[in-house]
């Protein structure tokens, strides 16, 4: 991976050019916020669409996963209630097919791991 100026950049944890990935790595490496991108990136759903196809994830979860997200800009609340990704969440989205992209490949040599 390299940088705008085309150095690489050093994974060292004190160096501020680092802080922007890393804030991005704790906010979305939380359980269910990813998927919530996921989920959002077709297009709006409301909340108990959306927590239907979440499986898993409680109606509690969830409401505390789409306020982080709507905190981090990446989600709004419209007035019908429902959710819907901001152009910086339509970027992460988009920025999820290459990560499909890549599951399907991985599935395919390691099908055991999707157990």
């Amino acid at each position: 991976m390299r940088s705008a100026s085309g150095a690489k950049p050093s994974r060292g944890e004190a160096d501020p050019a680092n802080e922007p990935m890393l804030a991005a790595m704790e906010l979305l490496g939380q359980r269910w916020m990813l998927r919530i991108v996921w989920e959002l990136e077709p297009g709006t759903l409301g909340f108990l669409e959306l927590r239907r196809r979440m499986g898993q994830c409680s109606s509690s979860m969830l409401s505390v996963r789409l306020q982080h997200l709507q905190a981090a800009g990446l989600i709004v609340k419209k007035p019908d209630k429902s959710y819907e990704l901001t152009t910086a969440g339509r970027e992460l989205g988009a920025a999820l097919g290459p990560v499909w992209e890549w599951s399907r490949r991985w599935e395919k040599l390691f099908p055991e791991s999707g157990d």
